[in-house]
């Protein structure tokens, strides 16, 4: 017997990457269970199955920054500042990523690369082992959300919001909606979507000194003029990041979507002063926020 849940959650993070950097991405989770019925005639409550699956799901990867065990420009090691901890060294083609979190920021996957094979054979393995010996197979389907237009993928960090979203470097997958002048324009959507192409948004109150930044020695020690640290303090811990300037974007505010909208529509007022904008701004699937400037 064969039981489905489609369109069970969505997984917001971001990934490690040797080419790309760090990946924000959104993944639709589609699930296929088969096993015997239990003694309510049922191979797995729709009940359990949405809360269960879904905690597991949430705990294994979402919100975090994943990486793969395998790759040598990847390093994680635990940190001599602060108990619970760890460092995140990131070497890839587009600049040099230093981190510290955390431990629960951070997944590892005994893999080369990030991508939905990877993460759903370890997703796999993890749910199965947590649920009922009626239970004898797991299908998980991870999909992006179908997008005819343009998109980007940004990571950021909320030091101020209470659960996983204070995370420094988890992301999305996300599309945009932008309105001139009441019609909508393809053109400006466009060119935020490559602005915003696999960035780094850090919001400038978070902005530190080289000298106040707590990263491992090899860090410390690959460090350059262009890089860019940011640190906070949030209800899980500290975070502290260095970013190198050609993938980042400084913001004027915090990064929650409904700033991220504003501050798009505001810069989109000051280089178009005699429009008026309209901006619907995606944090991932299927929600966001919307923001308007005359």
């Amino acid at each position: 017997m064969q039981l489905f849940v489609n369109d069970l959650t969505v997984i917001d993070f971001s990934y490690a990457c040797t080419k790309r950097g760090i990946v924000g991405e959104s993944w639709i989770v589609d699930v296929l269970l088969s096993g015997d019925l239990n003694e309510m005639s049922m191979v797995l409550d729709f009940g359990v199955v949405k809360k269960q699956i879904k905690a597991i799901i949430d705990d294994a990867v979402d919100h975090k920054l994943v990486i793969p065990r395998n790759s040598e420009k990847i390093v994680l090691s635990d940190s001599a500042f602060n108990e619970g901890h760890q460092h995140v060294d990131i070497l890839s083609d587009v600049g040099d990523y230093f981190l510290q979190s955390p431990a629960c920021a951070f997944a590892q996957i005994d893999a080369d690369v990030i991508d939905i094979e990877s993460v759903t054979s370890h997703l796999t393995k993890v749910i199965l082992s947590q649920l009922p010996e009626n239970v004898k197979g797991l299908e998980i389907k991870l999909r992006a959300e179908d997008i005819t237009s343009d998109f980007y993928h940004y990571t950021h960090g909320l030091k101020l919001h209470g659960g996983n979203c204070q995370r420094i470097a988890h992301g999305h997958r996300s599309k945009i909606q932008l309105f001139e002048n009441g019609e909508r324009s393809t053109a400006l959507e466009s060119y935020w979507c490559k602005r915003w192409e696999d960035v780094y948004l850090a919001s400038e109150d978070d902005r530190i000194a080289q000298s106040d930044i707590q990263l491992s020695p090899t860090a410390m020690s690959k460090l350059t003029p262009d890089h860019q640290f940011f640190s906070y303090l949030a209800p899980q811990g500290r975070f502290d990041i260095a970013v190198p300037s050609s993938i980042l974007e400084v913001v004027d505010c915090d990064s929650t979507v409904e700033l991220l909208a504003d501050y798009i529509a505001r810069q989109l007022k000051a280089l178009h002063p005699a429009s008026s904008f309209k901006v619907i701004a995606y944090e991932g699937v299927q929600k966001g926020a919307i923001a308007s400037v005359s």
